[in-house]
């Protein structure tokens, strides 16, 4: 059976299209929905995968109305394979039920591995030149170590009246991130 998907990001958008080219290519169900494809929240699309069956084919208008990204695109695909589940794309002329349409989304997968190994790659070179340089990484501290330092001896003047949310808000941190420093300062025996 062959089963359609159709979406739209937002109401002002119209399906008409999708339903048009979805029933042209002979489908008898068609699942619709509006809301943007990066969302995971798909109620439509996950009905659709619980009620799809071996030797069915998911038809969808064009690639970026299943998916947004090239990952979850090529995790929807693999879970649909799994299920013996065929998938085509009108637009995109894209069809696992063949053997080059296979071929071809094995490409699109090989290379969106490839792309994810030279952005560690990149990015791991990035960390080892700034540690080169003297950098740790991460993001910078709310509080300077004098900063730190003075609210602790606020906090331990006897005749202080100010509270750790007062000292905090002065800063302009959260208490937690105050206690965190402050931790750090004593576990560094100050």
């Amino acid at each position: 059976m062959k089963i359609g998907y159709a979406r739209v990001s937002t109401l002002h958008q119209d399906l008409s299209l999708q339903l048009d080219a979805l029933n042209l290519a002979g489908c008898e169900i068609i699942y619709q929905e509006t809301g943007s494809g990066s969302k995971s929240d798909r109620p439509e699309l996950m009905n659709l995968l619980k009620a799809i069956r071996p030797g069915d084919e998911l038809v969808v208008w064009k690639l970026d109305r299943l998916s947004r990204s090239l990952k979850d695109l090529i995790n929807l695909i693999n879970e649909l394979e799994s299920k013996q589940v065929g998938f085509r794309s009108i637009t995109d002329h894209i069809d696992t039920t063949t053997p080059a349409g296979k071929l071809m989304f094995h490409i699109f997968g090989a290379l969106a591995e490839f792309e994810r190994n030279i952005i560690k790659e990149r990015t791991m070179a990035g960390l080892k030149a700034a540690r080169s340089r003297g950098r740790l990484g991460g993001r910078k501290k709310k509080l300077t170590r004098l900063q730190v330092e003075m609210a602790k001896a606020l906090l331990d003047k006897p005749n202080n009246k100010l509270n750790v949310q007062e000292i905090a808000k002065q800063l302009n941190v959260s208490r937690a991130t105050l206690f965190r420093e402050l931790s750090l300062l004593k576990s560094n025996g100050e």
